[in-house]
């Protein structure tokens, strides 16, 4: 079966969705489909053929870019021409989605991955998008993924998945659980850091672009400036992994409260080394503000390294989290909320460390990527 996977970004880019349609293509190709990933080509006009390990990526050259959008009305052309059996899009790919069109041989799969919000004058954009062209991509699918029936259901889908159940599955995302598994402490990263052995570690690992604005970096230095002056929190670090364009307005955040010294921005981490950060943490933090976010791959790593994790109280994030078992649930946008959260895991690293233990159990029993691609190889066969 000739698969064609449809995505806006891929690695080296570092984001979630890219990362699941790479291990959708990894793990594809070994169960013997013939896979193609079509991404836009950002760093050159021109068309672009790399055999990767098992699968093929084509760099489609796009008309402009601006950001994560790219205007790439070729990979209709693309499709026809190559005779795919499935084309499985993943959503959202602004300038790509909308020229994503099958044939009366070929299956189109929507992954949703989530609803675009935005801020300004791209929350406009955003908006006209939704009432003109999501309704279309939506109804050209023949199966709709999504990655928890709680975001589906507070979702752009919930009309669509109340008309057409039968049209919807829940596949949640995965995690490498041997790459992402609890280990030792990285003395000579911890010594980079400059973290001694008796400091408490919270984490955050994402990205810090504008594409990733709602990842709500800000509340976490704000609720870290309230627990820094107290006992607990003194023999603390905030560690902040990712790289972007506004990684300067939160270094000017963390001037503007003292709290530089404080907080480490490590900038980009290959994906090779993230284990080594995760491990080395006492909690994981993903502090969202808006339905941008849909999952958090993010606390999955954390909580395959045995870590207790704090998400915000989102839909599809909840499903990720069970509230005081394997982590905790604050409410978005309130620093107070987190700070007192942070406190609870670092004065109770007896909780923090069963909440860890828990965490893991769930990533092994749910979130492998044997699961996920079981689940599509299902759903492929299906159609």
């Amino acid at each position: 079966m000739k698969i064609a996977i449809i995505v806006s970004t891929f690695p080296p880019y570092l984001a979630g969705i890219g990362n699941v349609a790479y291990h959708q293509a990894l793990n594809l190709s070994k169960l013997g489909y013939e896979v193609e990933v079509l991404t836009p080509n950002y760093k050159e006009r021109k068309l672009q053929v790399e055999k990767m390990s098992g699968f093929t990526l084509k760099k489609i050259p796009p008309s402009y870019t601006f950001g994560n959008a790219a205007f790439v009305p070729s990979i209709k052309g693309q499709i026809k021409k190559n005779k795919y059996d499935i084309v499985h899009l993943h959503y959202p790919f602004f300038g790509g989605a909308e020229f994503v069109k099958v044939t009366k041989n070929q299956k189109l799969v929507l992954h949703y991955h989530m609803d675009t919000v935005g801020r300004g004058w791209k929350g406009l954009i955003f908006k006209l998008h939704r009432k003109i062209a999501l309704p279309k991509i939506i109804k050209r699918a023949h199966k709709i993924i999504v990655t928890s029936n709680d975001y589906a259901k507070n979702s752009l889908l919930k009309d669509d998945l109340k008309n057409n159940p039968n049209k919807y599955v829940e596949i949640p995302n995965g995690v490498d659980i041997e790459k992402f598994s609890p280990a030792a402490k990285d003395t000579e990263l911890m010594s980079q850091l400059e973290i001694d052995p008796f400091t408490r570690v919270i984490l955050f690992v994402g990205g810090l672009d504008s594409a990733h604005y709602f990842k709500g970096i800000e509340y976490l230095i704000k609720a870290y400036k309230l627990i820094k002056n107290t006992e607990a929190g003194k023999q603390t670090k905030l560690i902040i992994v990712g790289e972007g364009d506004l990684r300067p307005d939160y270094e000017d955040l963390a001037h503007q409260l003292n709290l530089f010294d404080h907080i480490k921005f490590t900038g980009k981490v290959e994906e090779i080394d993230l284990p080594k950060y995760y491990n080395i943490s006492d909690m994981v933090v993903l502090p969202s503000i808006d339905q941008s976010e849909a999952f958090g791959m993010a606390l999955i790593e954390g909580m395959a390294c045995g870590k207790a994790v704090i998400g915000s109280n989102l839909p599809g994030v909840r499903s990720v989290i069970d509230d005081k078992q394997n982590g905790l649930l604050v409410v978005p946008k309130n620093e107070k909320d987190l700070a007192q959260k942070l406190d609870q895991l670092i004065v109770n690293a007896d909780m923090a460390m069963q909440q860890g233990k828990a965490g893991r159990q769930k990533v092994e029993d749910e979130y492998a990527w044997d699961k996920f691609i079981q689940n599509i190889d299902q759903l492929y066969k299906s159609l």
